[in-house]
């Protein structure tokens, strides 16, 4: 499984990028709302920084208008993904761009149904939301299985982003029922490095170290 990170902070995606372990980006317009930058401008630089799939997601409702605005963010970059809605002008759209060699990602995916109509639709990627289904008591994770069976029994080629993740349980367990990738909030991803063993371990590691330093007669390590 792949790790994104959702963001649209440049702060942000630079810290997690120098770990050297990000595919990806998503944004959404809320997110670039709170980063209070111009959202082609933090889109190219986000790209750069990560040169691999970024989403950048249209704020028209017609498929038209939803068109014209995803052709002009594929051009911003090569990595750009046109981020859609899954609404019936969403497929509309989806179908035309994918027609066109525009990759999209369709967001805000609460069925397996919604999967499956993201999938014909040409759609590169599909985001289920886990923590948004577990605020209404539906499981989110099982939503993530199911699509996962669906589509390996029909040969469907759409990755599945794993989102609107809120713990690192919801990470592991991702990757466990399937999910091509798992795109994170920022806050989420120290907590996966951090182990209370790993840290008493690397203390104690260095201690020992230190105690065979101070033993040498010329007390050089």
């Amino acid at each position: 499984m792949k790790f994104y990170i959702d963001s649209a902070i440049i702060e942000e995606v630079s810290d997690i990028a120098s770990w050297g372990i990000l595919s990806g980006v998503t944004t959404n317009p809320s997110l670039i709302a709170k980063s209070g930058q111009d959202f082609r401008e933090t889109i190219i630089k986000i790209c750069d920084i990560v040169k691999g799939p970024v989403s950048a997601e249209v704020t028209a409702e017609d498929a038209p208008t939803m068109i014209k605005q995803g052709k002009e963010f594929a051009n911003w970059h090569e990595c750009v993904i046109v981020k859609l809605p899954i609404t019936t002008e969403g497929l509309k759209a989806c179908k035309a761009l994918s027609h066109q060699g525009i990759p999209t990602n369709l967001t805000l995916c609460f069925s397996v149904n919604q999967a499956l109509l993201c999938a014909r639709a040409g759609a590169k990627y599909v985001s289920p939301f886990i923590g948004r289904l577990e605020d209404i008591n539906e499981d989110g994770l099982r939503l993530i299985e199911n699509i996962k069976e669906v589509f390996d029994k029909h040969n469907l080629k759409t990755e599945i982003i794993a989102a609107s993740i809120r713990t690192p349980q919801h990470i592991t367990a991702s990757a466990k029922a399937g999910a091509h990738i798992a795109t994170i909030p920022y806050k989420i991803f120290a907590p996966l490095v951090k182990h209370p063993l790993t840290d008493t371990g690397l203390e104690k590691f260095l201690q020992d170290w230190k105690s065979v330093c101070i033993e040498k007669t010329d007390n050089k390590c």
